[in-house]
């Protein structure tokens, strides 16, 4: 897997989607998942609860924390058969914000269906599709996140392609 980013991203999605896994992932990190209860910072990410993103009163805290990354991750579970985020969810943030499907090397997997709840959130295409246990998809997330890095050092709030 290619090195990670210099700039943190923010992960932001439903309790259960893969968030803190996929932190892990792309830092290249090994440690045991448990459920995150607070907003955590790392090297090159921030790990935000996902009740932050489900009770609206926390939004603010979302809106804060945000401005100390190049970028937001918007995580959708492969799984989940129900959108758990409002329509428009993303467009609250002032940086750049990336969809991505985790969980899809999971049986019940369907990779259309949550393109489309995250769609529906305001995630613009591309979406990334990632198992932060198979590693499939993470090399072309990276590249993605590199790119966001780049934009954010140069000052931009350019399209992620």
């Amino acid at each position: 897997m290619k090195p990670t980013v210099k700039r943190k991203v923010m992960m932001v999605g439903a309790v259960g989607a893969g968030k803190t896994s996929l932190a892990y992932a792309l830092g290249q990190r090994a440690k045991e998942v448990s459920k995150t209860s607070d907003i955590e910072f790392y090297d090159d990410a921030i790990d935000t609860p996902g009740e932050y993103a489900q009770i609206p009163r926390f939004y603010s805290a979302l809106l804060v924390t945000s401005m100390q990354a190049a970028g937001v991750l918007i995580v959708q579970d492969a799984s989940q058969r129900m959108p758990v985020l409002p329509p428009g969810f993303a467009g609250m943030f002032t940086r750049p914000v990336v969809g991505v499907v985790t969980k899809v090397d999971l049986e019940k997997a369907d990779r259309e269906r949550a393109r489309r709840f995250l769609v529906q959130a305001g995630v613009k295409e591309p979406v990334f599709f990632v198992s932060s246990h198979t590693g499939e998809g993470l090399d072309e997330l990276t590249d993605c996140l590199e790119q966001m890095d780049r934009s954010s050092s140069a000052g931009g709030k350019e399209d992620i392609k």
